[in-house]
Parts: C-alpha cells; structure tokens; sequence
C-alpha cells in the first residue's frame, strides 16, 4: 500500500517512507528520516535528524523525534535515533538524538509508549515495553530496561539506570539506580524511596509465585534487614542466588555505577 501524504506536509525526497505510512497536516519529516511500514505521523508532528522510526509506531501532533541534543557540547553532528516497532509518542513528547561523547545513539525498543509531554534526552536507551506517564524526563545517557513504568512527573537524574520490571510513582526524583523488580515512589522529599517488589507488575508479566517469593526474600534481606550492602548481597547469593531473576538482580547491584536506591 501507498504512503499517504497530506499535501500540507513536508517531505522531502530523500526521506525514505515505507508502504502505507500516513503523514499528517503541517506535518515535517526531514531528509534524513527512515519511516517504517504502517507509520503514522499526526498533525504538525516532527521527524528531524538521523532518525529511524520501526515500523506501525504512531507519532501524534506536535510531537518531536530526532532533534538535536540540549547538551550544550553538542555540536550538531553525527547524532541518531533509532527507534524500535510499535512504538505510541502522545503530544509534545520530545527525544533528542545522541551525542558524540555518550556514543552517538539514542536508542528505543519496541511498544514503549510515552505519554504526553514526555522527554527522553541524548544518549538514553529504553528497552522494550517501557511506559512513561505525562511528563516523565529523562536526563542524558540514561538506562530504562524492559516492562518499566514511569509515573506522571517522574525525573531521572543522567547516567542512571532503572531494571527491568520496576515500576517508579509519580511525581519521584530518581538521583540513583532503581534495582529491577522493584517499586519505588516519594516520601516527604521527593526523592526515590524504596517500598517493596512490583508484585502486581511480576504477577502480569507471568512470573510464578515462587519466582516472585524468591524475589521477596532477596529483597527482605538487601532493603530491610539494616545490614551492610557488601554482607546483604552475600546472604541472598547464598541463599537464593540460583534462582536467575535473584542471580540478575545481584550483578544488577553489583554493576552499579550511581549507586542503588536503598
């Protein structure tokens, strides 16, 4: 099937455009943009820079894709963004491309969905199925894993790192890695805490009760017991560390640059 081009739009020849894409009113693509099969592009919608766009992902108005980083040593060259399958980008959702210094990529995965206003910088990588709520920022060079959801308002501080399956509530300031399968919100400041495992998130995701239990555990004894990181880590490797969610868990700690929220 034809891509479907709005004669309002602009398009220019050297942009590639896979079949069936749809271009909205006022919409701009520009000559360095890959659109996949089945993409569409909503009303004034902008697709700039060294971007690829996977295929049946649905960009809605005024959103930007592909701009030029905020990083004020970035000059402008060189950049990308490469974007996976079946991604959703709401109004006004923002991603920047890469920078030379952080590697040159911004990269997302597949069906990660951003809601409105929403903002991912440079040389940020997403997995697949992450959700940000409205208003989630993501400072440069950070680390999102599969299944993580952001709530509304959320702030991750760059060079952090959130694990795969953990679930941050709204409005939270995230200075320092979120460990996976965890949920983590504010207290009276509005720095992450940690309250426990995403169990409604595991339980959805499939995970069995003994892998969730596993997990539990491990968290009772490196969040609650009060003992020192080094000698928490050690009691649930034993204890629990041939279970594989437990074991990534553990080298998730123990690669940690930032430092874990505890």
């Amino acid at each position: 099937m034809k891509a479907t081009i709005h004669p309002t739009a602009i398009v220019p020849s050297g942009a590639e455009i896979g079949d069936g894409v749809r271009i909205g009113p006022y919409a701009i693509v520009g000559e360095r943009v890959r659109l996949g099969k089945g993409v569409t592009i909503g009303p004034h919608a902008i697709i700039d820079g060294d971007t690829t766009l996977g295929d049946d992902s649905v960009v809605y108005s005024h959103a930007s894709l592909g701009s030029k980083s905020q990083d004020l040593k970035d000059t402008g060259t060189g950049g990308k963004l490469v974007i996976g399958k079946s991604c959703v980008f709401r109004e006004f959702v923002t991603v920047n491309t890469g920078t030379p210094e952080g590697g040159g990529t911004t990269t997302l995965g597949d069906r990660d969905f951003l809601m409105a206003y929403a903002h991912v910088a440079h040389d940020c990588h997403l997995g697949n199925n992450v959700v940000m709520a409205n208003v989630a920022t993501l400072a440069g060079h950070v680390t999102i894993e599969d299944f993580v959801g952001l709530g509304g308002l959320v702030a991750v501080h760059q060079f952090v790192r959130i694990g795969r399956n953990a679930f941050v509530g709204g409005g939270t300031m995230v200075p320092m890695d979120i460990a996976p399968f965890l949920k983590a919100t504010h207290g009276d400041n509005p720095r992450a805490k940690i309250i426990g495992l995403n169990t409604i998130g595991l339980e959805r995701r499939g995970f069995s009760p003994e892998v969730i239990e596993a997990l539990r555990k491990a968290y009772r004894i490196i969040w609650r017991s009060k003992k020192l990181l080094k000698d928490a880590l050690v009691e649930a490797q034993g204890e629990l560390g041939t279970t594989p969610d437990v074991a990534y868990l553990l080298d998730f700690i123990r690669s940690s640059k930032r430092g874990i929220t505890r």
